[in-house]
């Protein structure tokens, strides 16, 4: 991030701090995304106007909706970032995750591009009898989806 002098204005009595300038050849890097297939449908934003990402999830028998990195849960990987939350939870079953699988997105000169990613719902399995906890303890559905990645100000 390149910044700019402001001494001339210090000497005319402004008090500013540096203002990062972005540069000419700057390329706009996704702040909102918006997915849907196989009834479900997530819009997923890096920040908002509080600078906490927003999550909201909606399937054919709910709609949720996360705040904040305490709820979403991003990591970044090689092929992509992975955000996930956790969209069901029980005492004693286990919980369901969705994870958004994230590409990279060069929208150049663009505010927006189309994408085609996964979504991928994660079944943990869990039982309170702990003899019914060996084998496979997650099991995994994917889910094909289109959208749009999107450079926005909030």
């Amino acid at each position: 991030m390149l910044t700019k002098s402001l001494v001339p204005l210090l000497a005319l009595g402004i008090s500013l701090t540096a203002v990062p300038v972005t540069p000419a050849h700057a390329q706009a890097v996704p702040t909102l995304y918006e997915l849907q297939g196989e009834n479900i449908k997530v819009v997923y934003s890096t920040t908002s106007f509080d600078g906490t990402p927003r999550f909201n999830y909606q399937d054919k028998q709910q709609t949720l909706q996360f705040v904040g990195e305490d709820q979403i849960r991003t990591v970044g990987l090689e092929i992509g970032t992975l955000v996930t939350v956790t969209i069901a939870k029980t005492v004693d079953r286990g919980s369901t995750s969705f994870s958004l699988l994230l590409p990279p997105v060069n929208l150049g000169q663009s505010n927006q591009a189309k994408i085609v990613t996964n979504g991928i719902t994660t079944f943990n399995r869990f039982n309170v009898i702990t003899h019914l906890n060996q084998g496979q303890t997650k099991f995994y559905r994917i889910t094909n989806l289109t959208g749009t990645a999107q450079a926005v100000q909030f």
